[in-house]
């Protein structure tokens, strides 16, 4: 017994020596979008997150791409967030579309180099694609859509589509890697007038044979809403929501017409979309998109669980549906029970235009 309660004294006190020594030597590599010379803002609530992970950390942005907008990007960072102390350039033709493979490749390469101890990313389609890839390239396990940082290695993530929170301690080896729910982590910041170009480091690619880019998958197209003005449904402040109660994409028409009225974002749920009424990228759920807005209203949504586990963290949700049984009823703030084909028209017709306040 004395030998055991030796050996145990002895592992618990090794555990506690790393666990004080990585909080001590903390370095964030953030994995970064950019679109249009414009840093993403789940990228940005990724460093905001990096800030959270305590003692005197110093944040890496990491960029990749080609042309005009990569370095334009790099300005944006620069002089976005002081706690970037360093933005690192990927400039090539390999980067130009954001393939798992070739990221991934970058990410470790990067690692070998400058050791971090936290490799960070937002938990959209970037993040889900290219961090599970990285981690197995440095042999490490990944936490995903992390919700709150409690320390250098604890952290809560939801589980049970949302219903349950699991707290998870990390004891592997640097790095450690992490996908964060953007909408828990919001950045709140202006940018700063004059861009820090001294922090822009570009990467040397040598090492990165022209095989690294050749992998089982190749861009073939992207399709998305850029030509509307509605604003980008995961950053929205309203969201308007339809269900399978609009039973046709015609009817789905009238919630595209009152979410201009109240220049809001379109979200769909996932029995909308498999029926056709709308594209995939208009998902809003746990295989969906994750929104946090203002205000959000769902017309014709039952509130299937896998729908709530993206809705939760909404400031204000309003739900409309003729079920007065429907389980949308029970996390809405302001419920209506009645018929949408009467009340949405009724809306459109009393509601102001969009550029009025309302």
């Amino acid at each position: 017994m004395t030998i055991q309660a030796l050996l145990g004294s002895i592992r618990r006190r090794s555990f506690a020596t790393r666990v004080a020594h990585s909080s001590r030597f903390l370095s964030t590599l953030v994995l970064g979008e950019h679109k249009g010379g414009s840093i993403e803002a789940s990228s940005l609530c990724a460093v905001e997150a990096a800030k959270r992970l305590g003692g005197d950390n110093s944040v890496s942005l990491l960029l990749a791409g080609s042309g005009p907008s990569l370095q334009e990007a790099a300005a944006h960072a620069a002089c976005f967030h002081p706690s970037i102390s360093k933005v690192l350039l990927a400039d090539s033709e390999r980067f130009t579309y954001a393939l798992a493979e070739p990221w991934a490749k970058l990410v470790h390469l990067v690692q070998q180099k400058d050791s971090y101890s936290h490799i960070i990313t937002g938990s959209g389609s970037f993040g889900k694609n290219v961090l599970p890839r990285a981690a197995a390239l440095l042999d490490v396990s990944p936490i995903t859509d992390v919700t709150e940082i409690s320390g250098s290695n604890l952290f809560v993530r939801p589980i049970y589509a949302g219903n349950a929170l699991s707290t998870v301690r990390y004891t592997g080896s640097n790095p450690c890697m992490l996908t964060i729910r953007a909408t828990s982590f919001p950045t709140g910041m202006a940018p700063a007038s004059v861009s820090n170009d001294k922090c822009i480091e570009k990467i040397d690619l040598s090492a990165f044979s022209k095989d690294d880019a050749d992998g089982k998958s190749r861009y073939v197209s992207i399709s998305s809403q850029e030509d509307t003005e509605r604003p980008d449904l995961a950053n929205a402040r309203i969201v308007v929501t339809g269900g399978r109660g609009l039973i046709s994409a015609e009817n789905f028409k009238m919630i595209e017409k009152l979410a201009e009225k109240l220049g809001a974002a379109v979200g769909a749920t996932r029995a909308a979309v498999d029926a056709g009424f709308v594209p995939n990228e208009l998902q809003v759920g746990q295989t969906g998109k994750i929104v946090a807005p203002e205000l959000y209203m769902a017309f014709g949504v039952s509130g299937a669980i896998q729908h709530l586990a993206g809705i939760r963290d909404s400031k204000v949700i309003v739900a409309v549906n003729k079920d007065a049984d429907a389980p949308i009823f029970q996390v809405a703030d302001y419920g209506l029970v009645g018929d949408l084909f009467e009340i949405i028209p009724e809306l459109l017709e009393k509601l102001p235009e969009k550029n009025r306040q309302i």
